[in-house]
């Protein structure tokens, strides 16, 4: 059930459809589509984003599901190892109809002229879909092979493949379990006890085991799950933070015991008695991929022996500079030896990582002793055997841009191989997870009989990526028995309990079709919540006692029940049912009588006033009516009804139930006000004021009553609540914030805690303020600026930018000032997720009112010298209507004196290209500095005044890569030249003008390089204007059309460019806070 699929692009520049649909294509039985959104499904990315699609949703059946793994690729067309590959695993469903990646490319890497991927506007997407079986669907790893997954949080296969990986080293696993940790910590923010919360679900349980618990404690948000990282990378910062935590304990030294190495580096001068040794630890070693058939091959190289000489030469104490000899053995290795290979490089050519998927072998068994020792050091001890037998493979299928990792391991001497891939695990051949984890090419299958097809090699980009080795010798000692007893107590008793929970949350749910969730509500629960976490109708029913109970059970044998568990006699107990009004009110509505008792549980339904509930209800509300102490339950008479009572303090703001009452529909207020009294404990006659609480949503509706009005014209029934308060003259309500009960309930419905945290250190704590949802934004501004520390006078001076809910990070654009009424909710954007409404704000603290800084724009700008060097970086701010005149003037008073009178110009830099020169009048307002570079220098005087025979060129360094295409690096430059001038004419002027060497300008080459040609190479005698054509505009040629080259070699240090648009999430470190 796998397939693959290919779909031409076209018109991939100039078509501007938001996203784009392949046609249909059928895989395993299923109808799918590639879902491809050129510029990115978010606004500004500067990507493109790519799915997979399930098709049409009309075409699907009724419920469908499917799971699918599958690899996007867009191939490219020139060079197929530059082909951009991501994997992933995915559970199709109406709810969840594609996946796939939002950053799939940037289009700085697939838009460069030459880059392979976009050829005739055309690019080439390739899917490759493997859908599991039906049965794969109910696959049991715990079954299959005695081992369970871990489940993926997004892009964690990476952390799960290491993870498996380590507990599968049995010594690893009993020293996590050995780490001391106390018995009110949290897995959450413990990292040793989320370790063996981890490893005792692998070790002791039948399904996938979640790592929510591991990577909180890590000190890691929700985006850390939808990032990949790198395993080597991880590897090191956990296995360095666990050494840390076990220092002063009984497995201190675990890690170093297991993984720790040790070289000997020597430099040995050749003609003077001078040796200078160094001996140094390792805890992995990094081989090289590249150019190595295999291990042996990449040890060699590790230990090759370099000369020193020449300008290399050694300066040796006391003997000066020497001739010399450097290298390094091994003293001795460790008893798990792990090889990180290197299949990632930095390409300089290119100015870019790339994979190195080269075949590349690895033994079962690895003999270090070799060819005599000859990795070995004079002082390595020859007597320890140092044979390995391959314990793991971690693979790693995809390229630079990301993919997917899992894990080939041998976890006991019975030399079965097993596969780790999230969340299942699969028995293996060890041809599967060695031979194929080599790596190179694979060829295309023969085609079938009568048809003639071209056998194709395609690059394989699943291949190893580290490799664990174990000492035969320290096998047994490594891979020793790890039981129940290796774990504290403590943990086992609490792990042994969620696992208890589980078990039973699980029997319930398949079993609720035989009960029903009764959920009853007292007195009690009235008096626990009114006025703490309750303020509107009676009670939260998710906080009532709830029992389960077989929907035959008749009410009466539910009574029973409840007289066991609270101690009150059926006698003395009342049930009601509750209704949902049309106000979304909830309230006790209708008596269950005593002739009710026969009655099934599962046959009660709620007031018919109220929406009709389900006839196969699974929940069942009531509430349980108790009569006093000592007194059985007063007969109920058809003429009165039910109320119930709250109490509001308006000088201690507070909220208090008072308990319930029946009345009769005659009755005036007046009547009730002595009852009243009492159970306010107030003095008899005191003044009360009595309004009925009718509904908060949308908005709080309370009713003021009259001592004169009967309950009947008051429209009171059952359930209704009457909010009492005493009287207050006008000198007693002076002062306090909501005299009213109504103000009181409009304060709690509309207030809300918010949480303020500094937008350049987002991981602090911050602080909190309690505000409401009618506050506007210059309320918000200035209660957030008197609660900092210090206070600040002026609260326009501050910034807010919202949070994503999704990542729980800043949103990258900040909110504007607003220039119309904006309250709390909008500026905290109160999109949903998960259920939850955003609660946080970031702010920062500017140096000029908010509303002041964006009538201005504020531009960085690189100024250069006279070398096209960059010599200084100045923020430059101006109000937006200016032009480039008056930002050229304004930068011109930041820079030295020199410059003071000298005209000045303005280009914009890309991939070290030119892709403009502005005018003086161009407006400032649309210029982008975050994508583009702006760079400022200036104008050289033999170019203040170009003759209409001379002409500007664009002049590039730029280098041949290993595909011939032209790669840019380094700064870009205007360059004059006359009609006549050929490139002898040209070539001092440029060495001049750059300050190269005459030994190292003489290997430099010119060409005219045009897109989509080969470069042109000059001779001296070249007519250097005769090559371009001749422009109206004196700033010529286009940046991609034709410029002069000055091939060379790089030789600058590649430092990271904000400009050349690297998704950042890619280059973000591991970082483990905890």
């Amino acid at each position: 059930m796998e397939g693959t699929h290919t779909w031409a692009v076209k018109d991939i520049s100039t078509n501007r459809e938001a996203k784009r649909f392949s046609p249909t294509f059928t895989i395993g039985g299923y109808p799918w589509r590639i879902l491809l959104f050129p510029r990115g499904n978010r606004q500004g990315a500067g990507v493109v984003s790519a799915y997979l699609d399930c098709g049409e949703p009309s075409a699907q059946p009724n419920n469908w599901t499917r799971r699918a793994t599958f690899k996007l690729q867009m191939l490219n067309q020139i060079d197929p190892s530059r082909t951009i590959s991501k994997e992933a695993a995915h559970q199709f469903s109406p709810q969840a109809n594609d996946w796939g990646f939002t950053a799939f490319a940037t289009h700085a890497e697939i838009f460069q002229r030459g880059a392979g991927f976009v050829v005739d506007d055309t690019i080439q997407m390739c899917v490759v879909v493997k859908v599991d079986r039906p049965e794969d669907l109910y696959y049991d790893s715990k079954k299959a092979t005695g081992y369970v997954g871990l489940k993926n949080q997004g892009a964690t296969c990476y952390m799960n493949s290491l993870l498996q990986t380590l507990y599968n080293i049995n010594y690893f696993r009993q020293a996590v379990y050995h780490m001391p940790t106390q018995e009110e910590e949290m897995p959450s923010t413990s990292i040793p006890l989320a370790l063996q919360s981890t490893f005792y679900k692998l070790q002791f349980g039948d399904a996938s085991v979640s790592t929510k618990d591991l990577t909180k404690s890590f000190g890691w948000d929700t985006m850390e799950g939808f990032m990949q990282h790198d395993v080597q990378e991880l590897n090191r910062v956990l296995c360095d933070n666990l050494e840390e935590k076990m220092k002063n304990t009984k497995v201190q030294g675990a890690i170093n015991h297991l993984f720790e190495g040790h070289t000997f580096n020597f430099v040995e001068c050749i003609n003077v008695e001078y040796k200078s040794t160094r001996k140094e630890s390792y805890m992995d070693l990094q081989l090289d991929v590249k150019g190595c058939k295999n291990v042996y091959d990449s040890f060699v190289k590790y230990t090759e022996v370099e000369m020193l000489d020449g300008q290399n030469q050694y300066k040796a104490e006391g003997h000066g500079l020497q001739d010399a000899r450097k290298g390094v053995l091994f003293d001795d290795f460790p008893p798990v030896l792990q090889l990180q290979l290197k299949r990632f490089e930095y390409d300089f050519q290119r100015d870019m990582m790339i994979k190195i998927n080269d075949r590349y072998e690895f033994p079962d068994e690895l003999d270090l002793d070799v060819d005599d020792g000859k990795f070995l050091s004079p002082d390595a001890d020859r007597s320890v055997r140092n044979m390995y037998r391959l314990h793991s493979v971690l693979v790693h299928s995809g390229g630079v841009h990301g993919g997917h990792y899992y894990a080939y391991i041998r976890p006991n001497t019975s030399g079965k191989w097993l596969k780790f891939d999230d969340e299942k695990v699969y028995k293996e051949s060890s041809k599967r997870a060695i031979d194929e984890q080599f790596g190179g090419e694979d060829e295309t299958p023969p085609p079938a009989p009568g048809f003639t097809a071209p056998t194709l090699k395609l690059t394989k980009y699943s291949n190893a990526y580290m490799l664990v080795y174990i000492r035969e010798s320290s096998w047994k000692d490594i891979m020793l028995e790890v039981s129940q007893d290796d774990i504290a107590e403590h943990v086992r008793s609490r792990l042994e309990a969620e696992k208890a929970e589980k078990e039973r949350k699980k029997k319930e749910k398949q079993e609720a079709h035989l009960y029903t969730i009764i959920k009853v509500a007292r007195d009690q629960d009235f008096h626990d919540q009114i006025g703490s976490t309750q303020f509107f109708d009676l009670v939260d029913h998710d906080k009532v006692e709830a029992f389960r109970v077989k929907k035959q059970t008749t009410l009466g044998e539910f009574k029973q029940m409840m007289a066991e568990k609270w101690n009150v006699p059926v006698d003395r107990q009342r049930l009601w049912t509750w209704a949902t009004r049309q106000n979304r009110s909830i309230r006790p509505s209708s008596i269950l009588e005593d002739k009710d008792d026969d009655t099934r549980v599962c046959d009660v339904r709620e007031h018919p006033n109220g929406f009709a509930r389900s006839l196969n209800q699974s929940e069942l509300r009531l509430y349980l009516e108790i009569a006093p102490d000592g007194k059985p339950m007063r007969p109920f008479e058809r003429d009165e009804f039910l109320l119930f009572l709250k109490l509001y303090d308006p000088v201690k703001e507070s909220l208090s139930f008072l308990g319930s009452c029946f009345a009769k529909l005659h009755w005036k207020l007046q009547d009730l006000l002595p009852l009243l009294n009492s159970k306010a404990g107030f003095p008899e006659g005191t003044p009360l004021e009595v309004g009925e609480e009718i509904k908060f949503d949308p908005q709080v509706m309370v009713e003021k009553l009259h001592r004169q009005q009967t309950l009947h014209q008051a429209q009171l029934e059952h359930g209704d609540i009457l909010l009492v308060q005493p009287v207050l003259s006008e000198e007693q309500q002076r002062g306090l914030k909501h005299p009213q009960a109504k103000d009181f309930l409009n304060y709690v419905k509309w207030r809300q805690t918010v949480h303020f945290k500094k937008l350049d250190n987002p991981k602090e704590e911050g602080l909190s303020l309690e505000l409401s949802c009618k506050d506007t934004y210059e309320e918000v501004s200035s209660r957030l600026a008197a609660a900092l520390t210090p206070p600040l006078d002026d609260p326009s001076k501050l910034r807010f930018s919202q949070q994503n809910n999704y990542t729980q990070q800043p949103k990258p654009q900040p909110l504007r000032f607003p220039h119309h009424e904006l309250l709390l909710p909008d500026m905290l954007s109160q999109s949903q997720h998960y259920g939850q409404a955003a609660d946080t704000l970031y702010y920062e603290l500017l140096d000029l009112p908010l509303q002041e800084l964006e009538r201005l724009k504020t531009l960085k700008i690189a100024f250069h010298g006279e070398k096209a060097e960059e010599v200084g970086q100045h923020s430059v701010r101006l109000p937006k209507d200016s032009h480039v005149r008056e930002l050229l003037s304004e930068l011109r008073s930041l820079l030295p004196p020199a410059y003071s009178s000298r005209p000045l110009r303005l280009l914009e830099i890309y991939m070290s290209k030119i892709y403009k020169v502005f005018d003086d009048m161009d407006d400032i307002e649309n210029i982008n500095d975050a994508y583009w570079q702006l760079r400022a220098e200036a104008i050289p005087e033999d170019q203040l005044e170009v003759a209409e025979q001379d002409q500007l060129l664009y002049v590039y360094h730029c280098a041949p890569d290993q595909q011939a295409q032209v790669h840019n690096f380094g700064d870009p430059f205007l360059f004059r030249v006359s009609d006549t001038e050929t490139l002898a004419d040209i070539r001092p002027r440029i060495q001049k003008k750059l300050g190269i060497a005459d030994e190292e300008f003489a290997k430099w080459k010119f060409a005219v390089i045009c897109s989509l040609r080969p470069p042109d190479y000059l001779q001296d005698d070249d007519v250097i204007a005769s090559k371009f054509l001749r422009s109206g505009n004196q700033y010529n040629a286009a940046p991609d059309s034709m410029y002069l080259g000055l091939e060379h070699i790089d030789t600058l240090p590649h430092r990271h460019r904000h400009h050349t648009n690297r998704l950042s999430h890619y280059e973000k470190p591991i970082k483990i806070y905890n």
